[in-house]
């Protein structure tokens, strides 16, 4: 069981600020700054108010002067051209106009002699694109817009141009019209004009940015490119083939990215970074808290034990008996509860739960503690520190599969108290936490006597442990850690086997993989190897939570389903046999595709 590592980390006095300011980021500031976490839905914040352009920025190229959010009482007086979408018309007088930096309102003329102009822009469909050119002016006494950047001037039209008339498109281009994620994903070229998700990828811009300006400027560290296609090599995730047009030889994407961070410090590059940065930036972090108790063994209790299923449990290989506790789980659940984290315990996991009580009378009751010796109630009482009133959740066999279940019914459990009105976890504090000490190697799912790598293949083990490796793997400990944030996992890593000798050991020996397909890096760690180490951030994961999404595809440009499709192009699409041809493939065809594709 992977273990936590010191205390808690957690940013303290407005999470968000406090994150963006260690970053670098003093211009950006989250809907979280100063309250309660919004709903992704809610309005990003405005932009900073900057120092006005008293030259227009232009080249023979550009159509506009001025963007649509940087207009003030400093340019009152001059003539600009402003590009952008239709957001709103009003009342026949205003138009808004908006671009990717903010609005402005636009006043039509009405006198007789433009009534053409009026009539084809009050018709214009929101969301057409035009190029207006006037004059600034202040608004009116009394109707400044003190919420909008722009909201003290408005622009006197003297000229408009159509440059795209909009179709009637699916949905509005407003923050508070609800859009389901598959029509989002499906016209992601609309929805990336929503204010948050300009917001979103811009934060997410300026982060890089800042990440790689520490991490280069300060600290040495390069900036590589690696390849994206490469060969199918043990130790990645789900490989993604792609044909060459050589008979029988395919690329496969980098499902094990880390051989190329290896074959770089291998190559004297010892700080270099890929896809992702390193969090070393974030120095002023403080102490925190985290909802729940530690899963604890209590398999010693029961050793012991006449309760026969318990008995059973710790007589199998890798058998345990773990718990969590539940402060307080006698007054606020209920039959149904119960009922819920049974099944699934039994569905999501094939977990079996008792449930054991500690009544506000100070009596035990369960299904079991009629069976339940005073010496047993005394020690679980110690090892748990339960109270009256508190529920253990009781749950008994392979170590690791308890240890999965009960990890995941410790965060259902939070969810439900928080339902019935019981604080227990702060939205707006982001704490961290470090995990270390997870097992090397873990048994086969569908073959336990075979080991498989718990994080990949090239984890070092733990020098106290290095000794087991040859005699009892299933107990060493690895070097890899893991970066969690609220409950998320944002970001790991690992120390990687150097020794040439000890990284054949564990393919062939132990994962019982063929070497021959690392060859090229088992020759690089031969060639006089340092020690060395990564760590990869999930970016879209962090800046998901630090803009309150509720999924990463809000922060990423074009995602793709949960089954790997883009539901905007309809990718991955079939390919007709002849085009399959150059590719020496061939491909059995469901009945009605190979239809298709036959006409095609």
């Amino acid at each position: 069981m992977a273990q936590v590592a010191r205390p808690v980390l957690g940013l303290c006095r407005g999470p968000v600020p406090v994150l963006l300011r260690l970053l670098g980021l003093r211009g950006v500031c989250s809907s979280r700054c100063n309250k309660q976490a919004q709903p992704l839905q809610s309005h990003p914040p405005q932009r900073p108010v900057r120092a006005p352009r008293t030259e227009p920025d232009l080249n023979s190229f550009a159509l506009r002067t001025h963007t649509c959010g940087e207009l003030c009482t400093a340019h009152i007086g001059q003539e600009v051209r402003l590009c952008g979408w239709v957001q709103y018309q009003r009342q026949g007088v205003f138009i808004v106009l908006r671009d990717f930096d903010g609005l402005t309102q636009i006043v039509i003329p009405q006198e007789k002699s433009t009534a053409h102009l009026k009539k084809i822009l009050c018709e214009l469909p929101l969301e057409s694109v035009i190029t207006v050119t006037g004059t600034v002016i202040p608004r009116p006494p009394g109707q400044a817009n003190l919420e909008m950047p722009t909201g003290k001037i408005e622009v006197q039209m003297q000229h408009a141009e159509i440059l795209n008339r909009c179709r009637k498109l699916p949905f509005e281009i407003k923050e508070l019209v609800k859009k389901s994620e598959a029509l989002r994903m499906q016209y992601r070229y609309l929805d990336l004009r929503s204010s948050q998700m300009q917001y979103s990828l811009r934060l997410r811009s300026q982060m890089v940015m800042k990440m790689r300006e520490y991490l280069c400027n300060l600290h040495g560290f390069v900036d590589v490119e690696t390849p994206t296609l490469f060969k199918k090599t043990p130790g990645g995730a789900k490989e993604f083939v792609v044909p060459s047009r050589e008979p029988g030889k395919f690329y496969c994407l980098p499902q094990s990215p880390q051989q190329f961070k290896q074959l770089l410090m291998i190559g004297g590059l010892d700080r270099a970074i890929k896809k992702y940065c390193l969090y070393n930036q974030l120095h002023d972090i403080v102490d925190g808290q985290v909802y729940g108790d530690q899963i604890v063994d209590v398999s010693e209790v029961f050793r012991n034990t006449e309760i026969s299923f318990l008995r059973n449990a710790l007589s199998c290989p890798h058998g345990a008996i773990r718990m969590i506790l539940v402060a307080d789980g006698v007054k606020h659940f209920k039959k149904r509860d119960f009922e819920y984290l049974t099944q699934l315990a039994k569905f999501q996991f094939n977990q079996d739960l008792t449930f054991v009580m500690l009544q506000p009378d100070g009596t035990w009751k369960s299904a079991v503690s009629k069976f339940l010796t005073d010496m047993e109630k005394s020690q679980l009482c110690h090892m748990t520190n339960i109270q009256k009133g508190d529920v253990l959740i009781l749950a008994a066999g392979d170590r690791t599969k308890a240890n999965v279940a009960l990890g995941k019914l410790r965060l259902e459990c939070a969810d439900i108290l928080e339902s019935k009105g019981v604080t227990l976890r702060d939205p707006s504090i982001f704490n961290f936490l470090w995990i270390i000490d997870f097992p090397l190697f873990l048994p086969k799912e569908n073959s336990p006597e075979e080991f498989e790598s718990a994080h990949h293949p090239f984890t070092a083990p733990h020098p106290d442990d290095i000794h087991l490796i040859y005699t009892e793997p299933n107990k060493v400990r690895s070097q890899h850690y893991d970066l969690v944030l609220n409950g998320n996992e944002i970001g790991g890593g690992s120390i990687r086997i150097h020794n040439m000798e000890l990284q054949n050991y564990v393919l062939e020996t132990i994962l019982k993989e063929d070497s021959g397909l690392l060859s090229h890096l088992l020759e690089a760690l031969d060639s006089g190897a340092p020690p060395h180490g990564g760590i990869a951030l999930g970016l879209d994961r962090l800046i998901a939570l630090i803009i309150g999404a509720s999924s990463i595809r809000d922060v990423i440009a074009f995602p793709k389903s949960f089954r790997g499709r883009d539901l905007m192009s309809k990718a991955p699409d079939y390919v007709s046999p002849e085009e399959l041809s150059p590719y020496h493939i061939q491909v059995n065809w469901p009945t009605e595709i190979h239809k298709v594709t036959a006409k095609s």
